[in-house]
């Protein structure tokens, strides 16, 4: 009788656990969610894709198309045919889709999560990480790093000028095939102070000056589109020195135990987050909140050296979760390397942008 009851038991919690996995099967979404790839998508996989799907039966479908997002909206909405549902986005590119009404505008303190202690969400995400149709979730950095076994000990580089100095510091460069980071460098490296670099840069002189200064390096330059690109290429010694974000950098350091370094003079750091395409707020609104969370960012920082956007989750952040090394010097804001740190000007790129992308893909033609 106890074998029998035992097993009738069982076969009743079968059952229900059955009937729950069919419920939450039922109402599962499948989200197409754009991002950046590499060691950044790994991140969130961890941090928040798989404890959502773990939690609610979603399937996340992973697409790398973050560096083009703003141009694959764009065609999706003209095509009526719009397949993202949530997209990993910059600030300056959020703006302009949200004035064309590719992206919806978000009532941040209503969609989403207060912090632990009933903080609303306006008052606990860092000065400027939510725009009007914006939610930032990391502050990261535009670096440029180098191969310690490039250079001897007693001649290694510091400074962003040092990059620009061909004769003491030989060797190729990649640098990203853009002109943002690389005019604010070259303006610092020509003697600019970085809080003046976006006034000069408003300047047609100022524009000049940069441009000048890029055509002292311009023959050894070897120009990256792809964020795995530059750790690859200065890993293989193709490059001494390499721009990346600094995530990318700290994972082939870390995980790969690659002889890199970060020249954190005149880091340019800004924002990344969420945008949702028109139409799509209702499919993905309950995943937005989870996913930016002040856990779910603290998480993150676990796994990659981008800060929190959040400030509930900074007190959170200790130790990676896999190789145990402390976090902290290696997060843009820790204050040794925030030192001479270059805010990046996004309404400056979002006005300007165009025209000096313009400008400098006329540059590189010449």
């Amino acid at each position: 009788m106890i074998k029998t009851r035992t097993f009738k038991g069982a076969t009743i919690a079968v059952a229900g656990l059955s009937a729950l996995a069919l419920a939450v099967s039922a109402h599962a979404e499948t989200l197409n969610i754009v991002s950046w790839g590499g060691a950044y998508s790994e991140s969130q996989q961890k941090a928040y894709h798989a404890p959502w799907t773990a939690q609610n039966g979603d399937e996340i479908i992973n697409i790398d198309r973050s560096g083009n997002a703003l141009a694959g909206l764009r065609a999706q909405s003209q095509a009526g045919n719009v397949t993202w549902d949530l997209v990993d986005m910059l600030p300056a590119d959020a703006m302009i889709a949200c004035a064309e009404g590719l992206i919806e505008p978000l009532d941040h303190d209503a969609l989403l999560a207060p912090a632990p202690d009933g903080t609303p969400a306006s008052e606990d995400f860092v000065d400027g990480a939510l725009g009007e149709c914006f939610v930032a979730s990391i502050v990261y950095s535009n670096v440029v790093a180098f191969n310690t076994e490039m250079f001897p000990e007693d001649n290694r580089p510091s400074t962003i000028a040092d990059v620009f100095d061909i004769e003491k510091f030989p060797g190729k460069r990649t640098l990203l095939r853009k002109p943002i980071n690389n005019l604010e460098w070259a303006l610092v490296a020509d003697g600019v102070a970085p809080e003046d670099v976006y006034d000069v840069l408003e300047t047609e002189e100022g524009i000049q000056r940069a441009f000048a200064k890029l055509d002292t390096i311009k023959d050894h330059v070897i120009w990256w589109e792809e964020g795995a690109q530059p750790p690859q290429l200065l890993a293989d010694k193709e490059v001494a020195f390499g721009s990346a974000y600094n995530g990318r950098i700290f994972n082939a350091m870390v995980t790969e135990n690659q002889p890199f370094e970060i020249i954190w003079d005149a880091q340019v750091f800004e924002l990344d987050g969420w945008v949702v395409p028109t139409g799509k707020l209702d499919k993905v609104k309950d995943y937005l909140r989870f996913a930016t969370d002040t856990q779910r960012l603290a998480d993150q920082a676990s796994y990659i050296s981008y800060g929190p956007a959040r400030k509930s989750s900074a007190d959170m952040v200790s130790t990676h979760a896999e190789a145990g090394i402390d976090m902290m010097p290696h997060m843009p804001t820790f204050p040794p390397n925030f030192a001479t740190a270059i805010p990046k000007d996004d309404e400056f790129w979002a006005d300007y942008g165009d025209e000096l992308t313009q400008r400098f893909d006329a540059w590189l033609a010449q």
